[in-house]
């Protein structure tokens, strides 16, 4: 919306002082001419900003005017500039207002704290893209259309039809009203009733959304953090699920964590290796997990388990065997074709 542009550039000429018309551009996405209207429409509202010609000239407001935010502690606006460093807002399509959120908190703060509070939030840093091993995090892309149009409805307590792609099955529309939406570990999801049931949706495979003029059927208040705890629970306990014992390195309990549905047992044998009860959602699920932990862990039930990454392994032993040398004199294939 212009009206938050405007807000935007004003924001940016109180933090940088002077800028000029292609690096404002830049920062609002859009171009330059759009730029020098917004200008031309800040100085017929009274906001003293001027341009400055020459080599180094831009942009600037006058010195000493202020946009009115208020109300914010120094560790407040800290707190905020942390958490603005987290990638949950892009989940939600909330990306660009963060931006904007981020600039008015930088505004708000005293003179002499603003480049305090800026070096601070900079030593913290808040879900890196990649791990100690360089290992990227996976990220789900959600267009920023439909992650608008999910939480317009959210907010608005309005009833949501969307096209979903679930798992192997071809696209369908459904009606649903939402409840809430919840990011966990850079995936959106949306919790939400079908015909009363509970039902929960991976914003990635939602390919279509429309808010529909009806209000959702849905309680007033919701104890989100509980109903994701609730839906994680039954999550858990159905399907085909697979319960695993394992002898495991402790070096790779936080990869084995990260993949198991639950651990329902974990005790420290003598010889330091962990021993552990855990549950996967399928076969399929629990020979993947456990197969890539290579010899950091060992299955010690159930025996199709041991039986299929023992073939796994001897296929691969069986590929990477070292073949003997030929012998001198006497190559395994002939460079030549004798007469006899």
């Amino acid at each position: 919306m212009r009206a938050d542009r405007l807000v935007s550039l004003v924001l940016l000429l109180r933090r940088h002082g002077r800028l000029p018309a292609a690096a404002l551009a830049r920062e609002l996405e859009v171009s330059t001419r759009t730029v020098l209207r917004d200008i031309e429409a800040l100085s017929a509202a009274g906001v003293p900003v001027y341009a400055e010609r020459g080599r180094h000239g831009g942009f600037a407001l006058l010195p000493g005017f202020r946009t009115e935010l208020t109300g914010l502690t120094p560790d407040e606006a800290l707190a905020l500039l942390v958490a603005g460093s987290r990638r949950g807002a892009q989940a939600f399509g909330l990306g660009s207002a963060l931006a904007t959120a981020m600039l008015k908190v930088m505004d708000a703060l005293p003179e002499g704290y603003r480049d305090t509070a800026a070096g601070a939030a900079g030593r913290l840093l808040i879900e890196p893209q990649t791990d100690l091993l360089s290992r990227r995090l996976v990220e789900e892309e959600v267009p920023d259309a439909i992650a608008a149009e999910v939480l317009r409805a959210v907010v608005a307590g309005h009833r949501l039809e969307i096209q979903y792609a679930a798992a192997d099955r071809p696209p369908t529309w459904r009606t649903v009203d939402p409840i809430g939406l919840v990011t966990v570990r850079d995936r959106g999801y949306l919790l939400a009733t079908r015909s009363g049931a509970d039902r929960t949706y991976r914003l990635s495979r939602i390919l279509a959304a429309r808010e529909l003029d009806e209000p959702a059927r849905r309680a007033d208040r919701v104890d989100l953090d509980r109903a994701w705890r609730d839906r994680g629970t039954r999550f858990r306990a159905g399907g085909d699920q697979v319960a695993v014992l394992a002898r495991v390195d402790p070096a790779v309990r936080e990869d084995l964590m990260g993949t198991a549905l639950a651990v329902r047992t974990e005790e420290t044998g003598p010889d330091g290796r962990l021993r552990l009860e855990v549950t996967f959602q399928d076969r399929r699920h629990a020979e993947w997990a456990l197969w890539r932990l290579a010899a950091g862990a060992e299955v010690l039930a159930p025996q199709w388990l041991r039986d299929a990454l023992g073939d796994r392994a001897a296929a691969i032993a069986a590929r990477y065997a070292r073949r003997p040398a030929p012998l001198a004199g006497r190559p395994d294939e002939p460079d030549h074709i004798g007469t006899g």
